[in-house]
């Protein structure tokens, strides 16, 4: 009886350990993000109270349905894009545009399998690169936390360096705590009412303008699927499940098309803390480890009603320290960017193309450099690609048999015969 009743709990436990590091690692991303969208103090708060209680309908759905563990969460990828992209011309209201765009854009993914098929098909370096791009601007903040407010970002820097070394799970969320009683002790403006704390929803009217669905609500869509559902779906099939991924995108596009009103931009399949439900700490028994995916969902949906305390914090903060926070939880996801970006030889330069215009943070005609960087990765790839097919042969004049090539090996060396790798289909990534 005894052992049933652990394993009955450790599934529990899972789940809400994931909920925990999933929100503590990450909120202050979320925050930032959608404050530096247009959104006020009531408006973020609103939009982290959504994003959590649609990502936990989510889970709780998919994972009762398919008896999976398909954890689900925010798009952090996608919040540190609003933070790289800045506001929008028409403010709040048409960044909440963007967000029901880029939700109805997922949901298509998922009744149509072309259009799924075709961004899981964006080629990994752009993609890599693109996400590193948007990614780099809060990578930096610690950096410059470290400068201007070095009494609050250094002991919070030291913290992440100490558990990163010895508890890497809890390295934000311990450098979170560091900086919630860095900021109660240095703090003396007076906080808002009780009524500000308590959870409220604040729906806003959406408006759209041409630049924003392509500055905005196109970058958000390919980040999400790119960083997040396709990962997400990778950490499953590595521990041997074979998920359903036309029916997540649609759980999950359906759960951002309800956030959005109340200032969610994005619901998906988690990829970060995907392993920590999935994984054999969740429970020895595969079949058993859905209960921490669902559990994880409702702990997620739980922390939502903290999301006024969380926004009051933040707002008391200096801003470069919570971007230092959300800086320290993206470190790890800017390093797999990287490697991703320049893994293959063939895609270098065009990734290093895709990285460079992404985090210069340019604006063209009202679009942000995510997606100028998109289409300078996707143009260099393809030049190069045809300059390579159409260079003509050069005649083997003297040809001696140990200097002949190899069949299907390239003569020019560095340059591969095989077109550049591509992001596969979920449903065929292996581990």
């Amino acid at each position: 009886m005894e052992v049933d009743v652990t394993g009955r709990i450790q599934p529990v436990l899972a789940g809400v350990v994931t909920a925990l590091v999933g929100f503590a690692s990450s909120f202050t991303v979320v925050l930032a993000g959608l404050r530096a969208a247009g959104a006020d103090a009531g408006q973020a708060a609103s939009g982290l109270l959504a994003l959590c209680v649609a990502s936990g309908l989510a889970a709780a759905w998919l994972g009762l349905r398919h008896r999976l563990p398909m954890s689900v969460a925010w798009s952090t990828p996608g919040a540190a894009l609003l933070v790289a992209t800045g506001p929008l011309p028409g403010g709040w209201p048409v960044a909440v545009g963007a967000f029901l765009v880029s939700g109805l854009l997922v949901v298509a993914a998922g009744l149509v399998a072309p259009l799924g098929r075709a961004v899981a098909a964006i080629p990994k370096p752009v993609a890599g690169a693109m996400l590193a791009g948007v990614l780099l601007p809060l990578c930096t903040a610690p950096v410059r936390a470290l400068v201007e407010v070095p009494r609050l970002a250094g002991p919070v820097v030291v913290a992440w360096l100490l558990l990163h070394r010895y508890a890497r799970r809890w390295a934000v969320p311990g450098a979170l705590v560091v900086a919630v009683v860095a900021i109660s002790a240095t703090s003396t403006g007076a906080g808002p009412g009780t009524a500000g704390l308590r959870p409220a929803v604040e729906l806003t009217a959406p408006a759209w303008n041409a630049s924003a669905l392509v500055g905005l609500a196109l970058p958000l869509f390919l980040v999400t699927m790119a960083a997040q559902n396709v990962p997400g779906m990778a950490v499953l099939v590595g521990y041997g499940y074979r998920p359903p991924f036309t029916a997540a995108l649609r759980a999950t596009g359906l759960a951002s098309l309800l956030a959005a009103p109340a200032g969610g931009h994005a619901v998906n399949l988690a990829a970060i803390t995907a392993a920590l439900a999935a994984g054999p700490d969740a429970h020895p028994d595969p079949d058993r480890r859905w209960v921490a995916s669902v559990t994880a969902g409702a702990g997620l949906a739980l922390l939502g009603l903290g999301a006024g305390v969380a926004t009051a914090l933040v707002a008391t903060a200096p801003p470069v320290l919570i971007e230092a926070v959300a800086g320290l939880a993206l470190l790890g996801a800017l390093a797999a960017a990287l490697a991703s970006a320049v893994a293959d030889p063939e895609g270098r330069e065009a990734a290093v193309v895709t990285f460079v215009v992404t985090a210069s943070g340019v604006t063209l005609v009202g679009v942000g450099g995510a997606f100028w960087g998109l289409m300078a990765g996707c143009l260099m790839l393809l030049l190069f690609r045809r300059r390579r097919t159409a260079a003509p042969a050069e005649p083997d004049e003297s040809p001696e048999p140990d200097e002949s090539a190899e069949p299907g090996v390239s003569a020019e060396p560095g340059v591969s015969a095989e077109p550049a790798p591509s992001y596969s289909s979920p449903r065929t990534l292996s581990s």
